[in-house]
């Protein structure tokens, strides 16, 4: 009870409260009306996909724009911390927590199953008839569309917002602090502020909760396939309470004992099974697809990013790319909040290129091995599909191993990464919710963190069981209407931290080596011109009293350089004198601190 009494008044219960209060109603609102949940979350689906995919459509490609401005642009320079800080984590261990903690149970799920379906079932908007070379092309772009730059530019906008507001202008580690800039001190700390973080979590719960129901899905499926066990409701709860106590376990260990630990396990394994169906499948192939597969990407993505097939009547565009935004946008305060915690020391051009390309790479590769030899399977065999021509998401991946040697255990093997990036996602997740609770303070009591990683696995149990068949589109409509109202809060971000970027940028001085050539006469080396004048951008500037660096004695010419700190004026906050060149700067035209308050590193 100590304990308990502790952790409650650690908390904070403006933010903690409503956002308890908000996911209990969903999950009892769902076991309340059961028996028609599966109709209700397939008509909410469609409703919210119909009415809001133009808008998820449109913000994602505007952070793709967002972080390609601040990786490109002076901003980029700026370090996320002091500016002699070193990164925290080194460059290998840094990418396997990215990608680990990312999107990896979705890597498995889909990873055979989607490019799959594509080639089968291709988007109508796009009018390439299935099971064709154009489809299996089309298939590939579509899938790097969905797991590459845009799922990672949305971890971008929320991992680069908190990791500056918290390592550099020394704030919490909490979303509300990214739109300080744009509402000022008092209104983040007040309701506003509350709202912000309850609605974080509220989606990145939701979000997580998604990709465990798509884990126990493939775990149960695996199982079923091998002849091991036959699912049942019973089994799933069994699952779900197993995986959740190892997942509880683990984030009551701390990020640095449990997390990166699961995280280089992981890694090795799904890299090891990757390995396995590349060396033994048909590896030039593969290897020719890839190069293949990036190159369709490129060239697809401008048509691609804006597309909301507004005249197609298949319903692909909810199904596939609007439910993958959402689904990235619900996990955005998750995984960007991870991010940011690994990234402290580094540039944020390091930071937006390292978290847009080394994933989308690496993930080009998983799809490229297992979506090819999938697709080049039903090609060659036609047996990858049902008899009417659907893909089972749940077996695709241990039907591609069942052809291939060590069947067996390459699927324990599957069931394996599953089971660990199941872990290491709601250990994420829990950590990342109870940080969001207490205001963002990194050290959180450990029975606030079993509460987060339990009702984790309570969320996704419920979604699996009330959505019955139709358990997929439970799970895909969670995490799409949770997350509308905080794809506004991302949009609200973007701008937000464009303003202290500027701020900063205005502020912040830029270094110039100035070289000078300086004649000199006697033996004492003095310079016959006491005054020395330089000319930067067309204005005439003395640069008196300056001491030159160069070689001294003797009469002749003096070589020197020397370093100023500049900072860039407007043309229209200059007023230059015609008569005497003497220039002054209207105090005016200074940039205004939307930080003014900054709390102590």
């Amino acid at each position: 009870m100590t304990a308990i009494r502790n952790a409650w008044r650690g908390l904070r219960k403006p933010v903690f409260v409503p956002a308890s209060l908000v996911i209990l109603a969903m999950i009892v609102f769902a076991v309340a009306y059961s028996g028609t949940a599966g109709d209700a979350f397939a008509q909410l689906n469609t409703a919210i996909t119909d009415g809001v995919g133009w808008w998820y459509i449109l913000v994602a490609t505007g952070f793709v724009l967002f972080a390609l401005y601040c990786g490109l642009s002076r901003v980029g320079n700026l370090r996320l911390g002091d500016d002699d800080e070193k990164p925290e984590f080194g460059l290998l261990s840094w990418f396997a927590m990215l990608f680990s903690a990312g999107m990896g149970i979705g890597l498995v799920f889909y990873g055979v199953a989607e490019p799959l379906s594509h080639y089968v079932n291709p988007p109508e908007a796009g009018r390439v008839p299935g099971s064709t070379d154009a489809a299996a092309n089309q298939a590939m772009e579509l899938t790097l569309f969905h797991w590459g730059l845009h799922a990672w530019a949305i971890y971008v906008v929320v991992g680069l917002g908190l990791a500056y507001m918290t390592y550099r202008k020394g704030r919490p580690l909490s979303i509300r602090w990214l739109l300080e800039p744009l509402f000022g001190r008092r209104r983040i700390e007040g309701p506003l502020g509350h709202a912000i973080d309850a609605i974080a979590i509220v989606g990145t719960l939701f979000g997580v909760a998604t990709s465990l129901g798509f884990g126990v899905q493939q775990i149960s499926a695996g199982l079923e396939y091998l002849g091991w066990v036959q699912p049942n409701n019973w089994f799933v709860i069994g699952l779900i309470a197993v995986v959740t106590g190892l997942a509880t376990f683990s984030v009551v260990s701390g990020v640095t004992k449990g997390l990166r630990w699961l995280s280089n396990i992981n890694m090795a394994l799904a890299a090891g099974l990757a390995l396995f169906v590349l060396l033994l499948g048909p590896t030039l192939f593969l290897m020719q697809s890839w190069v293949q597969n990036l190159g369709g990407y490129v060239q697809a993505f401008p048509k691609m990013m804006l597309r909301t097939s507004p005249f197609a009547d298949d319903g692909w565009a909810g199904t596939w790319t609007i439910f993958y935004w959402g689904w990235w946008m619900s996990w955005a305060p998750f995984v960007g909040m991870f991010i940011a915690r690994i990234s402290r020391g580094r540039t944020i051009r390091e930071f937006v290129f390292g978290v847009l390309l080394a994933p989308t790479l690496i993930g080009s590769l998983w799809f490229t091995i297992f979506g090819d030899a999938g697709i080049l399977r039903q090609r060659n065999d036609g047996d990858m599909t049902g008899a009417d021509g659907s893909v089972d998401t749940n077996t695709t991946l241990f039907h591609l191993l069942d052809g291939m040697p060590l069947a067996t255990v390459t699927s324990v093997l599957a069931i394996v990464v599953v089971l660990f990036f199941f872990v290491t996602s709601a250990d994420s997740g829990s950590l990342v919710i109870d940080i969001l609770s207490a205001g963002g303070n990194l050290e959180t009591p450990k029975v606030t963190r079993v509460y987060w990683s339990v009702l984790e696995g309570v969320a996704a149990a419920v979604l699996l069981l009330v959505g019955g068949a139709g358990s997929l589109t439970a799970l895909q409509t969670a995490s799409i209407a949770t997350a509308v109202p905080f794809s506004i809060i991302m949009v609200l971000a973007c701008v937000s931290m464009l303003k202290a970027f500027r701020y900063e940028l205005a502020t912040t001085p830029r270094y110039l080596r100035v070289s000078t050539r300086v004649a000199t006469d006697g033996e004492n080396g003095a310079a016959r011109v006491p005054v020395r004048a330089a000319r930067i951008q067309g204005v005439s500037a003395t640069l008196a009293g300056l001491p030159p660096t160069g070689a001294s004695g003797g009469g002749g010419v003096r070589d020197g350089h020397f370093v100023v700190a500049v900072h860039e004026l407007p043309s229209h906050a200059v007023d230059v004198d015609p008569a005497t060149g003497e220039m002054q700067h209207s105090p005016e035209s200074r940039a205004a601190d939307p930080l003014p308050d900054h709390a102590d590193r």
